[in-house]
């Protein structure tokens, strides 16, 4: 309701404006003519002459009309210089700074719903340099005022800083017009102020805030790099330390553009993902999947069985695949690609200068124009009483440990109830292992809404595992046999186990490698700004090292934005754009997310509709006895743009493609339902999901419309 009476008073100032022809009297010609009469009735009644013409100028500044110019003209005329400045200063900025408040009252929250994500990068902008980008706009009297208080309006600068900034930066041009105003008699047209030249000096006055910026750039850098002595030559173009995800793409990229690139990696080629992670984790996930469908083949119309498998035989294929996907990252085929690939460890000693500990004994120190620190994570391990005397695992050290076993361990029990301990739990409890995981927060995948993780939960103990949630370790007790104690529902429980896996997360490496010596700030990962540059400009870092995200495709992203930022930044910097960055958790059923979900959107005070299509009516689904699960689609109200998207269901990963892509490109809901999709196919769930969307915004009125018509038609 307020907001409809400002519109309305807005409104009804500009029709006002208008339809009374109120422009006709703030012309340059009418100014002229009246200049005698104002003059008299200023000496006659001063205080009512500048209180009224205050006014007016706040007003018609608020209004964003046109006039202001007429008006910073005629208060040199009329009042001079000193008096002129003061007076049109100060009421140039109130007025400019009501527009603001009215731009930001009646659209701010409107424009953030509909466009927030998008705006992120200008929000953050405006948020850590708004004075300076504004102080540089007000400078240049180019850029019309009205738009600048309008748009600003819709950006988070505070309110005391855009009015003390417009106050300071429009200064300089009021003086220059009140000036022109006391030799009205010689000005015939406004191009006789507002010359080219003049305008040129004001333009070049706007550069002096970013020259200003550039130089303090420059001695910040001066800073920096005071106790390093800068080699005059240099043995590389780029040293890249990791040779995972992020060092892998990293180096290629700058292999591929005839750079002189040098990859250092300690220990195995391919990184986490390849020999710890995500590669035979799926190959686990599928013989443990194979093995469930033996056991539950009675719901495919076929007789079910125990499955009978060797443990070690298991372990083995695991190994194997590592094994095929190996040559991808070996050191043959990146030195096949340009790269010199060393096998060693890497320490930064300045930062120009990088020495390598080889593998096979010998030291090199290499020069270089630039590093990226692509050093990954390693298991976080809690600091548990009698946990180091355990024997435990982590998913780094499980693969090797039980490809020794030739049975499964009988007792499992797996420390963490995130993404990597839900799959392991599920995946070993699919083997026929008695497996307990226990999660001291209160829910499976708390990063998931929250019907995500009861389906979550349902699914682990449907596999046979024991889900303790709202439990917290408290110690290990090491003897004939092994006991986790663990403390929750207001009292303590012991659980026995034969193999404990640790698998509450991972942390970035951090040591080892020259950073504390050279500086570098670390805060769980290493501090970069948003073109993944640490304070040193010529040293990056990229992918789990450097965060916020622990996932192989986005070290792969980020690397292209290191790399090329190491390479050609004194060119052009990239900002690495984390606006559409999908995950997938792949338990059965798998869950797969991009975007905001419910909790997020709740967090984050983001309205939205959510619209969801359960798995249990897709015809693919039921032929497959795949029907848990659901599309979850969040939209600004009203419109169809895809804000977030979480699937549970078979192939969710898969089948989160189609909405990744869509939000990457600006693609509505409209678009997907439009797209053919194969029937029978898993991926229809993502039109029907856009279907239910569109059902909630039939535009029942018009049909109502058609029906008569159709009635009509039927005579």
């Amino acid at each position: 309701m307020k907001r409809t009476a400002v519109a309305g008073l807005l409104l009804l100032g500009l029709a006002a404006w208008f339809l009374l022809d109120l422009g006709q009297y703030l012309t340059l010609d009418a100014l002229k003519a009246q200049q005698s009469t104002i003059d008299g009735f200023y000496q006659a009644n001063p205080l009512q002459v500048l209180a009224i013409f205050f006014l007016v100028y706040v007003v018609l500044t608020a209004l964003s009309v046109p006039g202001a110019v007429i008006l910073t003209l005629a208060a040199g005329a009329v009042f001079g210089v000193a008096t002129g400045t003061v007076l049109v200063s100060f009421a140039s900025s109130i007025g400019a700074t009501l527009a603001f408040l009215a731009s930001r009252y009646l659209f701010h929250d409107a424009v953030q719903a509909r466009f927030g994500t998008r705006l992120k990068p200008v929000n953050d902008g405006v948020a850590r340099d708004g004075a300076f980008y504004l102080f540089s706009l007000r400078l240049v009297p180019v850029f019309p005022f009205f738009a600048v208080n309008l748009l600003m309006g819709l950006t988070p600068i505070r309110t005391w800083t855009y009015y003390w900034v417009s106050q300071v930066g429009m200064l300089l041009g009021t003086v220059v017009y009140v000036n022109a105003g006391t030799q009205l008699a010689r000005i015939e047209t406004l191009g006789d102020i507002a010359s080219p030249g003049l305008l040129a000096s004001f333009a070049a006055l706007g550069l002096l805030p970013w020259l200003g910026k550039w130089i303090k750039a420059a001695i910040v850098r001066r800073r920096v790099y005071a106790r390093w002595q800068r080699p005059r030559r240099f043995d590389r173009n780029l040293v890249v330390i990791g040779a995972g995800a992020a060092g892998l793409v990293s180096s290629l990229i700058g292999a591929t553009v005839r750079a002189k690139v040098t990859l250092v990696e300690a220990s195995k080629m391919g990184g986490d993902c390849l020999n710890y992670g995500c590669v035979p984790s799926k190959a686990l996930i599928k013989s443990a999947r194979i093995a469930e469908q033996m056991r539950h083949a009675d719901r495919y119309g076929l007789e079910a069985s125990d499955p009978r498998f060797s443990f070690k035989a298991v372990m083995g294929r695991i190994h194997d695949v590592i094994a095929a996907v190996e040559p991808h990252d070996s050191v043959e085929r990146y030195t096949g690609l340009g790269v010199d690939v060393v096998q060693g460890y890497a320490r930064i000693v300045d930062p120009w200068t990088v020495e390598i500990a080889r593998n096979d004994g010998t030291a090199q120190r290499l020069t270089t124009r630039s590093i990226v620190i692509a050093a990954g994570a390693e298991p976080l391990v809690p600091d548990l009483p009698g946990l180091a005397e355990s024997d435990y695992l982590t998913s780094d050290t499980l693969w090797d440990e039980f490809a020794r076993l030739d049975e499964i361990p009988r007792r499992i029990v797996v420390l963490g109830g995130g993404p990597i301990g839900s799959e392991l739990a599920q995946a070993f409890a699919r083997l026929g292992a008695q497996v307990t995981q226990v999660e001291r927060g209160t829910r499976l995948l708390p990063r998931e809404d929250h019907d995500v993780s009861e389906l979550a939960r349902a699914a682990q103990e449907a596999s046979g595992v024991t889900v303790l949630t709202g439990h917290e370790a408290i110690r290990v007790e090491n003897g004939q046999d092994k006991h986790l104690i663990v403390s929750g529902e207001g009292h303590q429980k012991v659980i026995d186990f034969d193999a404990l896996i640790v698998a509450v997360g991972r942390k970035a490496r951090l040591s080892g490698y020259g950073l504390e010596e050279l500086g570098i700030e670390t805060q769980k990962t290493v501090v970069t700004d948003e073109y993944l540059a640490t304070i040193y400009p010529n040293i990056y870092a990229a992918g789990d090292v450097a965060g916020p995200y622990q996932f192989t495709h986005t070290a792969a992203h980020q690397a292209w934005f290191a790399s090329v930022n190491a390479l050609f930044g004194q060119f052009k910097r990239f900002k690495a754009d984390y606006r559409v960055i999908p995950w997938t958790t792949f338990i059965d059923p798998e869950v797969a997310r991009v975007g905001l979900n419910e909790q997020e959107a709740g967090e984050r005070g983001i309205s939205c509709e959510v619209t969801i299509f359960p798995m249990h009516e897709l015809d693919r689904a039921i032929a497959d006895s795949a029907t848990t699960g659901f599309v979850k689609v969040l939209t600004p109200p009203g419109k169809d743009r895809i804000l977030g998207v979480t699937i549970v269901g078979d192939h969710a990963g898969e089948l989160l493609a189609e909405y990744v892509l869509a939000m990457k490109h600006g693609l509505g809901l409209n678009k997907i339902m439009a797209t053919i999709h194969t029937y029978p196919t898993m991926a229809e769930a993502n039109k029907y999901a856009a279907g239910e969307w569109k059902k909630k915004h039939t535009p029942e009125r018009l049909l109502q419309v058609v029906e008569r018509y159709h009635r009509w038609r039927r005579g």
